[in-house]
Formats: structure tokens, C-alpha cells, sequence
């Protein structure tokens, strides 16, 4: 026990056990001899030490307090709060080594002062049933502060849990939404930097031509910051659940189709086999795949390859290989994966192929 609680108890339980001893001592005067007198009135003064004593050592004290009964009749308050205060708080066993000393206490006293009009096995059977009861009920007591306790620590780690899951959802969504970032950007990005490098490499393009290529990079430059928008309205949001309810828009074939159109508007050759899965995630992995080429794989062509669930992208590589494409392929395969399907990827005789299995 803290010092503090400490003292507070001690100035509040030896007062109030004095007062209980004070009656003790007077119904224990009356008529009494003045040996006896003088004996309870000195066991009234030990009283007071000796609840201090209970509050600080609970099963020394108590045990004395039980022993001490047998002098007088006055120290049996004493004897019964130890029994209840020790219940409360230490091991049943000491508990039950406070009580016996008690009902010991009881007996001897029982045998030199017997109480008038009561025989003494009855008085005796009445007493270890007093005693009895106060270890019950202190046992009790300790029980339910016990289980409360549990409860509240258990209440306190749930809440941890719960803050703790809810910042690694937090944490993983925004994750997430940096991937899309990233997608939508080097998505974008690369268009441009296609369109721009036919402005360069062709500035005697027909003027048709060249305003058509002017229109395609206003459109997207206007489409990627307006998706860009989208993913950082999603990363200011402060509910993780609320990200969560609120995606980036799904893709559909369309989309893919218009995919591969603004590809081979931008000059990437892109040979299309068989019909594109109405799936956000394929949208999403032909995106990556033709931003890949574009980056690192310029001027080659590109041939998708559509089977049910499976795709197929396959193209030549270019100088330096794949080399830097691997962080937006690592995080489309994760999502692949985490939807129930498998996505591979490597380059063999100098072709790069590409091969997602949807669920």
C-alpha cells in the first residue's frame, strides 16, 4: 500500500474502531472489578496501536489482535476488523491464520470471563460462526475487487487493441492511396512525356496532327489532375473507415479500351488479343503494364493477350531491361494477391512478360 492511501486509512479506520473499542469497554466495566478495570482499559489503549499495526502488516497484526482477545473482551472489534481487512486483501490462507487466531483468542477469554446466561460451547459455536462470517464476507469482498479489476484491465487492453487497429488501418489505407498515386501519375506522366517527345523528335508534323497531339496533352494533363485531386481529397480524410467506404472510382472494360486507345494515340504500338475482363483490377494491371513499356520500353510494341481471367502482356525490352519498373509492379501484385489471384513477371530473351491470374 502507497504511504499516502495509507495514512488516509489509518486516520480514518483508527477513530472509527476506537469508537466501536470505547463502547466495548464500557458495557465491559460494568460491574467489573477494578483489576479488570484497569486490564480492559489498558487493552483499549493497545487497541488503537494495534489496528494501526493490522493496516500496515495485516497478518502479524491480525494474528496479535486475535491473540489478544483472550485478555479482554475489548480487543474484539480490533480482532474482527483484522479478520475483515486481511480477507480483503492479503491470501486466503493468512486470512484463515487471523481468523483461527481470533476464535482462539475467543476461547481462552471464554474460559476466565464467560458471558452470563450463555453456556460456553454454545457461546464458543457462536463466536467461530461470527468469524465465519467477517472472513466470508472479506473474501467475497477481494473477489469482486479482483474481477473488477480484471474487467477494467481487460476493458483498457481492448481499447488499446481497438486504437492500435484502427491506426494500422489508417496506415494501410493511406498506403494504399499512395499506391494509386502512384499509378495515376506515372500513368499520366508518361502520356505526356510520349506526346512531348513527338513535338521534339517531329516538328514538321502536319499542323492537324500537331494541334491533335496539343488537344491529347491539355486532356490529360486536365485528366491526371483531377485524379490526382481524388486520391488527395482520400488522404485528408481522418476516418480510416471512411477511406475504406470511399475508393478510388472502378474501372470497367471501357476503360480499358480507352486505355489502349490514348496509348496508341500516343504512338505506342498496342496489338490487343481476345476481350478485356470487366474488372477494376484489370484495368488497373493493363494501366501499369503500358506505363511500363512507355517508360522503359519506348518505341517497342506491346501485345495483350485477354483469356477469361488471364492476362498477358508481353513486349521487348528496352535498354537497361525493366530496370526501375519494379515498385508499381510490387504493389499491383500485392493487391492481386490479396484479391485471391496471383500476378507474375520477368524477362527471358530479351522479352518482358507479364501474366495476372484474376480470381
Amino acid at each position: 500500500m502507497n504511504p499516502r492511501p495509507l495514512t488516509v486509512a489509518t486516520a480514518i479506520t483508527v477513530p472509527a474502531v476506537g469508537a466501536i473499542t470505547a463502547v466495548s469497554l464500557w458495557t465491559a466495566v460494568v460491574e467489573a472489578s477494578p483489576a479488570r478495570i484497569a486490564l480492559d482499559v489498558a487493552t483499549a489503549v493497545l487497541s488503537l496501536a494495534v489496528s494501526a499495526w493490522v493496516l500496515r502488516a495485516p497478518a502479524a497484526g491480525g494474528v496479535a489482535a486475535g491473540l489478544l482477545t483472550a485478555l479482554s473482551p475489548v480487543m474484539t472489534p480490533v480482532a474482527g476488523f483484522a479478520v475483515l481487512h486481511t480477507a480483503r486483501v492479503r491470501p486466503v490462507r493468512q486470512a484463515l491464520a487471523v481468523t483461527l487466531a481470533g476464535v482462539a483468542g475467543q476461547a481462552v477469554q471464554g474460559l476466565w470471563r464467560p458471558v452470563a446466561g450463555l453456556a460456553y460451547p454454545w457461546w464458543l459455536v457462536l463466536m467461530a460462526l461470527a468469524y465465519a462470517a467477517v472472513l466470508g464476507w472479506g473474501v467475497w469482498a477481494q473477489a469482486r475487487r479482483n474481477l473488477l479489476d480484471a474487467w477494467r484491465e481487460r476493458a483498457r487492453r481492448a481499447e488499446e487493441e481497438q486504437l492500435q487497429r484502427v491506426e494500422e488501418a489508417r496506415r494501410a489505407e493511406r498506403t494504399r492511396i499512395a499506391r494509386e498515386m502512384h499509378d495515376v501519375l506515372a500513368h499520366r506522366l508518361s502520356l505526356l512525356a510520349t506526346y512531348a517527345g513527338a513535338f521534339e523528335y517531329r516538328p514538321d508534323a502536319p499542323p492537324e496532327r500537331m494541334t491533335a497531339a496539343a488537344g491529347v496533352i491539355r486532356d490529360s494533363a486536365h485528366r491526371a489532375l483531377d485524379e490526382l485531386r481524388q486520391v488527395i481529397t482520400l488522404l485528408h480524410r481522418d476516418d480510416p473507415a471512411g477511406d475504406a467506404d470511399a475508393p478510388t472510382a472502378a474501372h470497367d472494360a471501357s476503360d480499358i479500351h480507352r486505355l489502349i486507345e490514348e496509348a496508341r494515340a500516343a504512338g505506342q504500338s498496342v496489338s490487343v488479343d481476345g476481350a478485356p475482363p470487366d474488372e477494376d483490377l484489370a484495368y488497373r494491371i493493363v494501366r501499369e503494364a503500358l506505363t511500363n513499356a512507355r517508360k522503359h520500353a519506348s518505341g517497342e510494341p506491346v501485345r495483350l493477350t485477354f483469356a477469361g481471367t488471364t492476362i498477358t502482356v508481353r513486349n521487348r525490352s528496352g535498354p537497361g531491361g525493366t530496370r526501375g519498373a519494379g515498385t508499381g509492379l510490387i504493389g499491383l501484385a500485392e493487391r492481386v494477391t490479396l484479391a485471391g489471384g496471383a500476378l507474375t513477371h520477368d524477362t527471358a530473351d530479351g522479352e518482358f512478360r507479364l501474366t495476372a491470374e484474376l480470381p
